[in-house]
């Protein structure tokens, strides 16, 4: 039987779950298709069936031995399946012969996950991202999944034998592959510009996690950012960026990024690299780690993998000019504890991971929700290290005089005829952004040695806007 693939819709389809158990499977020993269950679910399937097989090497034809494959057959005239899901990548070869030994489609762990973000796509970034990830999917696989690869195109200008359908739809895919990188590069440099100009200004924080681990929850309650929050895998696609006021009368800029996943595919992870960049090039992390899920602990792993590689990457890339990059400080937030069963689960994960926050990202009471103490610590950071230091102001700008007024502590005033120098302890960041926000002042050490204005880095805080700050 051949199957032409022309979707991978499996909206409806009753499937049955495969996999080969590899020596080096990453998957939950505790509840194997776990995962895959709840990505066939979420892609709208009904699972009937699940069938595994340990192996100490794939089978180079059909991954699983040809005994198991006539076992998946049977398993899925049994259950009237249609669709065979497989945990794990095939190559074109293995799709086309398990296709054939069992007359059901077969789809691999990439085809589901593309699925699933192409229904969730909803800005014209993500659709341009899902599609191109679509195109690197399919391109090396035409020959296998298309029933039509023999027919000859003839007519006018064609003489001879022509050309076979396959050369037009790699030609075709091809060209539109090159059309979507470079829409998708316009829209992603003016991402880049825009985060730049965002860090520069504002101290940044990203909130990263395992998909559907809460990220979203917690961005909506620490800000009024209205992200779509939902129990389900893959929620948010697109990263969203709001205010978030940590206290003492400062903001910092939050944003809320896609969720990773167990064997991402290689070539989604690419599409979406300026999405998940983004997260790279802020100055703290939040890894948001669901510690009521059973596989957690797998997916601290896959979340702390995947951004080692980013990072690196970008260490690596032309993208790297500015030799300051440093990676961000990564704050782990142990997120729904109210669902652990026992104290001592919540101690055995801060054992683990020493200097994790427990949160509830719903909130609620302040004295348990850990957002608080949150809240302290980016504080700390987005402020720096309190130093003392002599400003000194023209009187006309009353903006800058009020926001070191009410947001540092002033020891000491000195007032002439037109400056006011101030006897301050505020933080190393506050004093590079009001540098960075073209505040006219001069910054010197108590003793008087002057504080140059390339020591400091421009980012961090900026004096807020207030009524009774206007001249």
């Amino acid at each position: 039987m051949t199957t032409e693939r022309t979707t991978i819709d499996v909206q409806s389809e009753r499937v049955v779950l495969a996999a080969g158990r590899l020596p080096d499977s990453n998957h939950d020993p505790r509840d194997p298709f776990g995962e895959l269950r709840s990505l066939a679910e979420q892609a709208g399937a009904t699972v009937v069936g699940e069938l595994s097989q340990r192996l100490e090497r794939r089978v180079p034809a059909t991954f699983l031995g040809s005994g198991k494959v006539q076992e998946l057959k049977a398993l899925c005239e049994e259950t009237r399946a249609s669709t065979i899901i497989f945990d794990h990548d095939l190559s074109p070869k293995q799709i086309s012969n398990i296709e054939k030994a069992t007359l059901r489609k077969v789809l691999d762990r990439s085809e589901l996950i593309l699925d699933i973000f192409a229904s969730r796509a909803a800005t014209a970034e993500a659709k341009l991202q899902v599609e191109l990830a679509q195109m690197e999917y399919t391109y090396p696989r035409l020959k296998a999944m298309w029933s039509h690869l023999e027919r000859i195109v003839g007519g006018i200008g064609t003489r001879g034998p022509g050309e076979q359908q396959l050369e037009i739809d790699r030609r075709l895919v091809q060209r539109r592959k090159l059309e979507l990188q470079r829409d998708l590069e316009v829209i992603q440099a003016r991402k880049r510009r825009e985060v730049a100009a965002r860090k520069r200004e504002h101290f940044t924080v990203g909130i990263v996690g395992y998909t559907n681990a809460g990220k979203s929850t917690l961005f909506n309650t620490l800000t009024a950012g209205g992200a779509y929050a939902d129990d389900r895998l893959f929620a948010t696609l697109m990263t969203r960026t709001r205010t978030w006021d940590v206290g003492g009368g400062i903001d910092v800029m939050l944003s809320d990024t896609v969720g990773f996943v167990r064997n991402i595919p290689h070539h989604l992870v690419a599409s979406f690299r300026a999405t998940l960049e983004e997260a790279t090039h802020a100055d703290v992390l939040l890894i948001v780690l669901d510690v009521s899920d059973p596989a957690a602990e797998l997916q601290y792993q896959v979340v702390t993998g995947v951004l080692d590689e980013l990072e690196e990457e970008l260490r690596d890339s032309s993208h790297a000019e500015d030799q300051a990059w440093t990676a961000p400080e990564r704050i782990v937030l142990l997120n729904k504890i109210d669902r652990l069963a026992d104290a001592g689960q919540l101690l055995a994960w801060q054992g683990k991971i020493p200097g994790a926050v427990p949160i509830c990202a719903l909130g609620g009471d302040d004295r348990r929700s850990g957002l608080p103490q949150l809240a302290a610590m980016v504080r700390a950071r987005a402020v720096g290290q309190m130093q003392e230091y002599r400003i000194t102001v023209p009187l006309r700008d009353s903006r800058t005089v009020h926001a070191i007024e009410s947001r540092a502590t002033v020891l000491d005033r000195e007032y002439s005829d037109d400056h006011v120098t101030l006897l301050a302890r505020i933080g190393e960041r506050q004093v590079a952004a009001l540098r960075a926000a073209g505040a006219m002042l001069d910054v010197a050490h108590p003793d008087g040695t002057p504080v140059p204005v390339a020591g400091a880095r421009a980012e961090g805080w900026a004096p807020k806007e207030d009524e009774s700050s206007r001249t």
